[in-house]
């Protein structure tokens, strides 16, 4: 199956959502219980670093996208990514081809690190961050609670290998 990748729309929100809310469900996606409005995720995201991927049909299968870490202009460089395939795509390379897509995007404006908090327990994502670029830099004990219980991230980077250089 050929998948393409192209800028994310207002227009796939509801879908995205619902993959969103598919990783939700998994309770190793993220600390989210729920996904948010459109309004408080568009405003929360970089407009220039949100992609979907899509089949051949045009149907979005998967979604990626930045959000800046600080408003702190020394910062304007390092970012947070996040990356969700539909469930009956996983394991079919849509999240190296979203990751792929959206570290090339990043480096070409000037973003010189991606970091992400992953469950230790997500071994899937680990792995594909890890093919992507990406290192284990730490892991935070205790971060948050997820239904009650106490939840580790580890903290995962890649730097750049061209903008303000790797580490």
């Amino acid at each position: 199956m050929t998948i393409a990748v192209r800028p994310m729309t207002p227009a796939d929100w509801p879908t995205v959502a619902e993959i969103y809310e598919q990783g939700i469900a998994t309770g190793n996606a993220t600390f989210e219980t729920a996904a948010p409005s459109w309004g408080r995720w568009d405003v929360s995201h970089l407009p220039e670093h949100r992609i979907v991927a899509v089949d051949p049909d045009g149907t979005v299968i998967g979604w990626a996208a930045l959000s800046p870490v600080s408003e702190r202009c020394v910062y304007a460089g390092v970012a947070e990514n996040s990356v969700y395939v539909h469930e009956g795509h996983r394991g079919r390379r849509v999240g190296r081809i979203l990751l792929d897509a959206l570290v090339g995007g990043a480096e070409a404006a000037g973003i010189w690190t991606i970091q992400t908090g992953i469950f230790p327990e997500n071994t899937g994502s680990i792995a594909l961050h890890h093919a992507c670029g990406f290192r284990v830099v730490g892991r935070r004990e205790r971060i948050g609670q997820l239904d009650g219980e106490w939840r580790d991230t580890l903290f995962l980077e890649r730097r750049s290998t061209t903008v303000g250089g790797a580490a």
